[in-house]
């Protein structure tokens, strides 16, 4: 079990920046990013999750026309963007990632599929954005996580072939704390859950 001081880390005081210290983030970095997340479970072992890293300034303004006024400016300043997208035909790799069972593509290919195929390919490709988000907190990185994009363009810019679709922006780096909201509140066990 770890320690309260992890725990800490990774999701009592951990926070969504919107403001980033001007020092960068290694390629290294990011490769020990996916090194972490990788290993989080996914339906099948389906491993949807393709992700953009977005680190130079041709990059940051090919992002930019697509990003909402309220996220431009800390996006551009984010030593880095990572563009959490998912791979709509990521059953074709199943016979590698899935090695037991040589049918598990069947079960999502095909337009009989289609609905399904799209509806694992989006829940799966969700939870590794949330491995990647707590990776990079394990490392000592902090994270942004963004819904307010245009994911067309997004799309059109960076997967123009219409394979991939992104899910969500996450910046990383190293964040600003005097440009931290308030703490927002949290929902109680009581408020939430139940058990049956």
């Amino acid at each position: 079990m770890l320690d309260d001081r992890s725990l800490d880390m990774l999701f009592r005081n951990a926070r969504t920046h919107n403001g980033w210290l001007p020092k960068p983030v290694s390629d290294d970095q990011l490769r020990a990013i996916y090194d972490l997340m990788k290993w989080g479970p996914t339906s099948a072992n389906s491993s949807p999750a393709r992700i953009v890293f977005v680190r130079t300034r041709e990059g940051k303004e090919k992002l930019r026309p697509a990003l909402s006024a309220g996220n431009t400016e800390k996006t551009m300043a984010a030593p880095v963007t990572a563009i959490v997208a998912y791979d709509t035909r990521f059953y074709e790799h199943l016979p590698k990632l899935f090695p037991h069972n040589q049918t598990a593509a069947s079960w999502f290919s095909g337009p009989q599929n289609k609905a399904i195929a799209e509806a694992t390919a989006f829940r799966n490709g969700s939870l590794q954005g949330a491995y990647l988000m707590i990776a990079a907190r394990t490392l000592g990185l902090d994270i942004g996580g963004m819904s307010g994009f245009d994911s067309a363009k997004v799309d059109a810019a960076f997967f123009p072939d219409g394979r991939f679709k992104s899910n969500f922006l996450c910046n990383i780096g190293y964040g600003d704390p005097g440009k931290l909201f308030d703490r927002s509140p949290r929902f109680s066990f009581e408020d939430v859950c139940s058990l049956a």
